[in-house]
């Protein structure tokens, strides 16, 4: 298959340079040029939704704090862990993000992490359609039926399932209109194949050795997320 253009998403912002969901790594990601940026989101005892990957805060002094135990006044008060700069980072909200990608025009991939309740599924793409736009954001979810929620309360919102080495019956994203983001040693040119059929679009994470990144987009996958090549 001939090579097409193919959208290069920063996994975790520009992750293999910069402090990870961090917002110097999403806007270094825009300065790259990157088509897009992957976060995790997360939320506070207060409600505000921030971007980090585990619910546990580790900090430049050593100490952590648990995200979903803490409002975010607490959880922001001091620095981040960064062992990749020497730049001082602190915990990010996901509205920074959203603003940052807005600012740069990136696609957003947005991976909500832990127990989402249907009200906050609804919060956070509120929030999301208020600062940025929903034609702009992707959700991604390893839980199907979290997808399912997420369209009956935004039929319109793009929607990916993430699937990893133990998924399988990839087929059935067909019936509801799901997109798919597929672990890079999983992935197949058949899977491809079948999602472009159906005009759903493809995704491949987390893919960080060039020669890698040049055969998945020979395979016509839509979007590729790296630490590196983004």
């Amino acid at each position: 298959m001939a090579d097409k253009k193919v959208i290069m998403i920063a996994h975790k912002g520009y992750s293999g340079k910069y402090p990870e969901n961090t917002a110097l790594a999403f806007r270094m990601a825009g300065e790259h040029g990157s088509g897009g940026a992957e976060t995790d989101v997360r939320y506070t005892t207060d409600g505000v939704f921030v971007t980090h990957h585990d619910d546990e805060v580790r900090y430049a002094d050593g100490t952590g704090m648990r995200i979903s135990e803490h409002t975010f006044a607490a959880l922001s008060a001091k620095p981040l862990k960064n062992d990749v700069t020497n730049d001082e980072v602190y915990l990010t909200t996901f509205k920074e993000y959203l603003e940052i990608l807005k600012a740069y025009n990136m696609v957003a991939f947005i991976e909500l992490k832990g127990a989402y309740p249907k009200e906050k599924v609804k919060a956070v793409f509120d929030l999301a359609a208020e600062v940025y736009d929903l034609s702009r954001c992707i959700l991604q979810s390893f839980d199907f039926d979290n997808l399912l929620e997420a369209r009956a309360l935004f039929p319109t919102l793009p929607l990916m399932w993430t699937y990893g080495r133990s998924e399988s019956h990839y087929e059935r994203c067909f019936e509801h209109g799901f997109s798919i983001d597929v672990d890079q040693y999983v992935v197949t040119q058949e899977m491809i194949d079948d999602f472009h059929a159906h005009g759903l679009e493809v995704g491949v994470w987390t893919v960080n050795d060039e020669d890698r990144v040049s055969l998945f987009k020979a395979m016509g996958a839509d979007y590729i997320e790296s630490d590196f090549y983004c």
